[in-house]
Protein backbone atom coordinates (compact mmCIF):
# COMPACT_ATOMS: atom_id res chain seq x y z
CA UNK A 1 0.00 0.00 0.00
CA UNK A 2 1.55 3.65 -0.99
CA UNK A 3 1.68 5.82 1.91
CA UNK A 4 -1.20 8.39 1.96
CA UNK A 5 -0.89 11.95 1.47
CA UNK A 6 -0.33 12.94 5.21
CA UNK A 7 3.03 11.36 4.52
CA UNK A 8 3.85 14.25 2.75
CA UNK A 9 5.14 17.41 2.99
CA UNK A 10 2.40 19.17 1.09
CA UNK A 11 -0.24 17.78 -1.75
CA UNK A 12 2.66 18.52 -4.56
CA UNK A 13 5.20 15.99 -3.28
CA UNK A 14 2.38 13.42 -2.48
CA UNK A 15 1.10 14.11 -6.34
CA UNK A 16 4.84 13.53 -7.67
CA UNK A 17 5.16 10.09 -5.70
CA UNK A 18 2.15 8.60 -7.05
CA UNK A 19 3.40 5.45 -9.26
CA UNK A 20 2.29 4.72 -12.71
CA UNK A 21 1.00 1.50 -12.99
CA UNK A 22 0.79 -0.11 -16.61
CA UNK A 23 2.61 -2.76 -18.97
CA UNK A 24 3.04 -2.56 -22.14
CA UNK A 25 1.60 -4.63 -24.29
CA UNK A 26 3.52 -6.02 -27.58
CA UNK A 27 3.99 -4.30 -30.47
CA UNK A 28 4.86 -0.42 -30.18
CA UNK A 29 2.84 2.66 -32.77
CA UNK A 30 0.77 2.12 -35.84
CA UNK A 31 2.83 1.62 -38.62
CA UNK A 32 3.23 5.15 -40.96
CA UNK A 33 1.10 3.43 -43.63
CA UNK A 34 -1.90 2.73 -40.81
CA UNK A 35 -5.35 3.53 -41.30
CA UNK A 36 -5.79 5.44 -38.02
CA UNK A 37 -9.06 4.01 -37.33
CA UNK A 38 -8.13 0.86 -37.81
CA UNK A 39 -5.27 0.99 -35.39
CA UNK A 40 -7.94 3.05 -33.07
CA UNK A 41 -9.87 -0.25 -33.60
CA UNK A 42 -6.91 -2.52 -32.93
CA UNK A 43 -5.80 -0.19 -29.07
CA UNK A 44 -9.29 -0.72 -28.35
CA UNK A 45 -9.90 -4.18 -29.02
CA UNK A 46 -6.41 -4.94 -27.19
CA UNK A 47 -7.77 -2.78 -24.36
CA UNK A 48 -10.90 -4.95 -24.28
CA UNK A 49 -9.23 -8.59 -24.72
CA UNK A 50 -6.52 -6.99 -21.63
CA UNK A 51 -9.06 -6.69 -19.12
CA UNK A 52 -9.73 -3.01 -18.78
CA UNK A 53 -12.61 -1.97 -17.67
CA UNK A 54 -15.08 0.13 -20.18
CA UNK A 55 -12.49 0.68 -22.90
CA UNK A 56 -15.33 2.11 -24.65
CA UNK A 57 -15.39 5.21 -22.63
CA UNK A 58 -13.86 8.66 -23.55
CA UNK A 59 -13.46 12.45 -23.21
CA UNK A 60 -15.15 14.52 -25.90
CA UNK A 61 -14.09 18.06 -25.22
CA UNK A 62 -16.16 21.27 -26.89
CA UNK A 63 -16.55 24.86 -26.84
CA UNK A 64 -19.06 26.82 -25.63
CA UNK A 65 -21.13 29.87 -27.66
CA UNK A 66 -19.80 31.73 -24.90
CA UNK A 67 -15.82 30.50 -25.37
CA UNK A 68 -16.22 28.38 -22.93
CA UNK A 69 -14.16 24.94 -23.03
CA UNK A 70 -16.37 22.09 -21.64
CA UNK A 71 -15.29 18.23 -21.31
CA UNK A 72 -17.68 15.32 -20.58
CA UNK A 73 -16.93 11.65 -20.13
CA UNK A 74 -18.74 9.45 -22.43
CA UNK A 75 -19.28 6.20 -24.42
CA UNK A 76 -17.89 5.67 -27.71
CA UNK A 77 -20.76 4.50 -30.21
CA UNK A 78 -19.67 3.88 -33.37
CA UNK A 79 -16.30 4.22 -35.43
CA UNK A 80 -14.99 3.69 -38.81
CA UNK A 81 -14.02 5.37 -42.07
CA UNK A 82 -16.47 7.93 -41.76
CA UNK A 83 -15.09 8.96 -38.13
CA UNK A 84 -15.80 8.54 -34.47
CA UNK A 85 -19.36 8.72 -33.05
CA UNK A 86 -20.74 10.19 -29.59
CA UNK A 87 -24.92 10.39 -29.28
CA UNK A 88 -27.03 12.58 -26.89
CA UNK A 89 -30.07 15.08 -27.12
CA UNK A 90 -29.25 18.09 -29.46
CA UNK A 91 -30.43 20.09 -26.50
CA UNK A 92 -27.79 19.59 -24.08
CA UNK A 93 -24.72 21.54 -23.45
CA UNK A 94 -22.74 19.30 -25.95
CA UNK A 95 -25.09 19.69 -28.97
CA UNK A 96 -25.42 23.41 -28.36
CA UNK A 97 -21.63 23.90 -28.18
CA UNK A 98 -21.28 21.42 -31.44
CA UNK A 99 -24.17 23.44 -33.34
CA UNK A 100 -22.35 26.49 -32.15
CA UNK A 101 -18.74 25.51 -33.06
CA UNK A 102 -18.87 22.26 -34.56
CA UNK A 103 -15.66 21.01 -34.20
CA UNK A 104 -14.50 18.92 -31.27
CA UNK A 105 -11.52 16.30 -29.68
CA UNK A 106 -11.97 13.05 -28.14
CA UNK A 107 -9.51 11.57 -26.11
CA UNK A 108 -8.56 8.12 -24.97
CA UNK A 109 -7.01 6.87 -22.00
CA UNK A 110 -6.31 2.88 -21.23
CA UNK A 111 -3.80 3.18 -18.17
CA UNK A 112 -3.35 -0.54 -17.58
CA UNK A 113 -1.59 -0.87 -21.01
CA UNK A 114 -0.35 2.96 -20.93
CA UNK A 115 -2.35 4.32 -24.22
CA UNK A 116 -3.43 7.27 -25.31
CA UNK A 117 -5.52 8.04 -28.35
CA UNK A 118 -6.16 11.95 -29.37
CA UNK A 119 -8.60 13.25 -32.42
CA UNK A 120 -9.94 16.32 -33.17
CA UNK A 121 -11.87 17.54 -36.30
CA UNK A 122 -14.94 18.38 -37.58
CA UNK A 123 -18.32 17.15 -35.70
CA UNK A 124 -21.50 16.96 -38.02
CA UNK A 125 -24.79 15.20 -37.36
CA UNK A 126 -24.67 11.98 -38.71
CA UNK A 127 -28.39 11.81 -39.91
CA UNK A 128 -31.68 10.11 -39.01
CA UNK A 129 -30.62 7.01 -39.75
CA UNK A 130 -27.78 6.78 -37.63
CA UNK A 131 -29.70 8.45 -34.74
CA UNK A 132 -32.56 5.84 -34.98
CA UNK A 133 -29.97 3.11 -34.66
CA UNK A 134 -28.17 4.52 -31.92
CA UNK A 135 -31.47 4.71 -30.19
CA UNK A 136 -33.30 1.86 -30.55
CA UNK A 137 -29.59 -0.39 -30.06
CA UNK A 138 -30.23 1.52 -26.20
CA UNK A 139 -31.57 -0.68 -23.61
CA UNK A 140 -35.67 0.08 -22.71
CA UNK A 141 -34.89 1.99 -19.44
CA UNK A 142 -31.76 3.96 -21.68
CA UNK A 143 -34.32 4.49 -23.84
CA UNK A 144 -36.82 5.96 -21.69
CA UNK A 145 -34.45 8.49 -19.85
CA UNK A 146 -33.44 9.58 -23.75
CA UNK A 147 -37.19 10.12 -24.08
CA UNK A 148 -37.89 12.05 -20.74
CA UNK A 149 -34.40 13.89 -21.29
CA UNK A 150 -33.86 17.35 -19.92
CA UNK A 151 -30.31 16.88 -19.59
CA UNK A 152 -28.40 19.49 -17.45
CA UNK A 153 -31.75 21.86 -16.28
CA UNK A 154 -32.28 21.70 -12.90
CA UNK A 155 -33.98 19.30 -11.03
CA UNK A 156 -36.09 20.54 -8.27
CA UNK A 157 -37.85 17.22 -7.09
CA UNK A 158 -36.25 13.68 -8.19
CA UNK A 159 -39.98 12.55 -8.15
CA UNK A 160 -40.73 15.19 -11.58
CA UNK A 161 -37.58 12.85 -13.29
CA UNK A 162 -39.21 9.48 -11.42
CA UNK A 163 -42.38 10.77 -13.04
CA UNK A 164 -40.94 11.63 -16.60
CA UNK A 165 -39.05 8.48 -17.28
CA UNK A 166 -42.23 6.21 -16.40
CA UNK A 167 -44.65 8.23 -18.85
CA UNK A 168 -41.61 7.73 -21.23
CA UNK A 169 -41.49 4.29 -20.81
CA UNK A 170 -45.41 3.66 -21.34
CA UNK A 171 -45.30 5.71 -24.36
CA UNK A 172 -42.20 3.81 -25.96
CA UNK A 173 -44.26 0.19 -25.29
CA UNK A 174 -47.40 2.29 -27.16
CA UNK A 175 -44.85 3.30 -29.95
CA UNK A 176 -42.21 0.97 -29.95
CA UNK A 177 -40.31 2.48 -33.22
CA UNK A 178 -40.67 6.15 -32.15
CA UNK A 179 -37.51 7.90 -31.65
CA UNK A 180 -37.48 11.22 -30.45
CA UNK A 181 -37.00 14.32 -32.66
CA UNK A 182 -34.42 15.63 -30.09
CA UNK A 183 -31.71 12.40 -30.44
CA UNK A 184 -28.90 13.08 -32.31
CA UNK A 185 -25.66 11.14 -33.61
CA UNK A 186 -22.50 13.53 -34.19
CA UNK A 187 -19.74 12.27 -36.05
CA UNK A 188 -16.11 13.34 -35.18
CA UNK A 189 -14.42 13.36 -39.07
CA UNK A 190 -10.96 13.39 -37.30
CA UNK A 191 -7.92 15.68 -39.53
CA UNK A 192 -5.73 14.66 -36.47
CA UNK A 193 -5.03 11.32 -34.63
CA UNK A 194 -2.25 10.98 -32.27
CA UNK A 195 -1.40 7.90 -30.83
CA UNK A 196 0.51 7.70 -27.49
CA UNK A 197 2.07 4.87 -25.89
CA UNK A 198 4.13 5.32 -22.83
CA UNK A 199 7.58 4.02 -21.20
CA UNK A 200 7.90 3.19 -17.59
CA UNK A 201 10.98 5.55 -18.18
CA UNK A 202 9.11 8.20 -19.21
CA UNK A 203 10.00 7.89 -22.97
CA UNK A 204 7.10 8.38 -24.36
CA UNK A 205 6.27 7.48 -28.15
CA UNK A 206 4.00 9.69 -30.23
CA UNK A 207 2.68 9.53 -33.33
CA UNK A 208 0.53 11.92 -34.92
CA UNK A 209 -1.94 10.75 -38.10
CA UNK A 210 -2.82 13.85 -40.06
CA UNK A 211 -5.21 14.16 -43.05
CA UNK A 212 -5.07 16.43 -45.94
CA UNK A 213 -7.01 16.47 -49.08
CA UNK A 214 -8.53 12.63 -47.96
CA UNK A 215 -4.76 11.70 -47.65
CA UNK A 216 -3.21 10.74 -44.25
CA UNK A 217 0.42 11.51 -43.42
CA UNK A 218 2.16 10.01 -40.46
CA UNK A 219 4.78 12.01 -38.37
CA UNK A 220 6.81 11.37 -34.77
CA UNK A 221 6.52 13.40 -32.48
CA UNK A 222 8.45 14.45 -29.48
CA UNK A 223 7.14 13.23 -26.27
Amino acid sequence: MEPGRESYSDTRAWLRSLPFAHIRPPGGLPPPDADPHRAFVAWLEAAATGGIPEPHVGTLSTVDPDGTPQARVLMLRDVNELGWSVSGPDFSPKGRALHANPKAALTFYWREQGRQVRITGPARPAGHDAATRDFHNRSEIAQAVAMASRQSEPLADEREYTDAVAAAQQRLLDEPWLVPDHWQVWRIEADSVEFWQADPGRRHLRRRFTRAGGAWSAQDLWP
